[in-house]
């Protein structure tokens, strides 16, 4: 009874081992980052380098295989290919590049959240991040670091810390420079007709938004507000009359 066992525990091993050899590189290129192809490259260094590679090599193998076997069989059964994930301050030059825009106290006062939104959602650019807060003035120091060398800095602080905020993830291919461009100027007076300080604003120490002028400063904004999980990976229904397909 036992050596028919262990004879067909052997089998069932051999049967593995074949499996690995021939499914191993198609079935990683079908299960993401968490298939064979992971399970392989992180074999035990004691498999490598056994006295008796061979049969160590078997033995783990087989162990490889189930696991490895198994993932790759759910993801193909339920048809599921995990994309990677979008970085939490997007992909520059990319159809999923982002950018932050906060709307500032006087924005927020003034009743102005929905028609800034607006302008954002119209051009065809998704939102992904959205919170509703007032800043410490901790925080409005961190936000404007860049900018804590100019002689305005502390008054942009105490304004910035004034009142709530709402931040916002915005993305879309080219959103850092055309959400710029739907701001306007910083000095609303520069600011033309249309966009959203040439028409919303008079006076540059009230210029009710701000915007990322660059991929960094972008990056730095995004991850300094917002925390991975709190950031939306998602395409809206209306995604192909926005971009064309490659």
């Amino acid at each position: 009874m036992f050596s028919r066992t262990a004879r067909r525990v052997a089998s069932v091993a051999r049967r593995s081992v074949r499996a690995v050899r021939s499914n191993a590189r198609p079935l990683a290129s079908r299960v993401a980052s968490r298939g064979v192809r992971t399970i392989v490259s992180k074999a035990p260094r004691t498999v490598r380098v056994a006295a008796k590679p061979k049969m160590a090599w078997r033995k783990w193998a087989a162990g490889a295989a189930v696991v490895g076997g198994a993932v790759a069989t759910m993801a193909l059964e339920n048809k599921v290919v995990q994309a990677a994930e979008i970085p939490t301050g997007g992909v520059p030059g990319t159809n999923n590049e982002r950018t932050f825009i906060a709307i500032k106290p006087d924005g927020v006062e003034r009743g102005l959240i929905g028609k800034i939104i607006e302008r954002f959602e119209r051009k065809g650019f998704k939102l992904v991040g959205m919170k509703f807060l007032t800043p410490s003035e901790k925080d409005a120091r961190g936000h404007y670091d860049d900018l804590k060398k100019k002689p305005f800095f502390g008054s942009l602080v105490s304004y910035f810390a004034s009142g709530p905020i709402v931040a916002m993830v915005w993305e879309g291919k080219g959103v850092i420079k055309t959400g710029r461009v739907l701001l306007g100027a910083t000095n609303p007076a520069d600011s033309a007709p249309g966009t959203i300080r040439g028409d919303l604003c008079v006076d540059i120490g009230r210029n009710i938004i701000h915007g990322s002028d660059s991929p960094e400063a972008a990056q730095h904004e995004i991850t300094f507000w917002f925390r991975a999980h709190e950031v939306s990976d998602w395409t809206p229904s209306n995604a192909k009359w926005v971009y064309e397909k490659p």
